[in-house]
């Protein structure tokens, strides 16, 4: 599980195919604490590291993954947001995040607000998933969404969020990962039955 909150980013290095599968090498200041068979949030993307060299380390996203996140549109010196999972005994500082992407939104408009940014975003109908003031997942980063419709929110950016994470990079036409707020889809489910 994941909070939302990126520790730090990550840089591509290498992006290999092998059959229907991606290999992902990654630089980030946090290799030297990561581990074989740890699970890390790439953009919001929970990827296992299945190798480590120096400095960096590698990530396979399997064809259903690529199917249904961005990370089939990385290229090499992208930038990637990056959040080990939380421990036990680690603050909340985010919401639930599982790192499993429900779709892929796409940035439809940005305007700088001298001091912060507004990104607007659409989406496949949510089915009311995407609230008022409510949480969602963009790229790995846990935000309060609003000015919401069926298939359209915005989300305030600040100074240090813009600075880092990948948002910097977002320009209209952007893809991004989109995870819904779990508590949302449960109560979804519970309500159809």
């Amino acid at each position: 599980m994941f909070t939302g909150i990126i520790e730090t980013m990550g840089e591509v290095l290498a992006l290999t195919k092998e059959q229907s599968n991606l290999h992902i090498r990654v630089a980030s200041p946090i290799t030297s604490e990561l581990k074989i068979d740890q699970s890390v949030s790439h953009n919001g993307v929970c990827l296992t590291v299945v190798a480590i060299e120096g400095d960096s380390y590698t990530v396979t996203a399997i064809d259903e993954t690529l199917k249904k996140t961005n990370l089939g549109d990385l290229k090499v010196a992208d930038k990637v947001n990056l959040e080990r999972c939380m421990p036990a005994n680690g603050r909340f500082d985010g919401h639930i995040v599982q790192g499993h992407v429900d779709q892929v939104g796409e940035c439809v408009e940005l305007s700088d607000q001298g001091g912060s940014w507004i990104f607007r975003f659409k989406f496949s109908d949510s089915q009311h998933l995407v609230v008022e003031k409510g949480s969602i997942c963009i790229n790995g980063v846990s935000l309060t969404c609003f000015d919401c419709t069926d298939t359209m929110f915005s989300v305030a950016i600040i100074p240090y969020t813009f600075a880092h994470t990948n948002f910097h990079q977002l320009k209209v036409g952007s893809r991004v990962n989109l995870e819904f707020d779990i508590v949302g889809k449960y109560i979804q489910r519970m309500l159809k039955k």
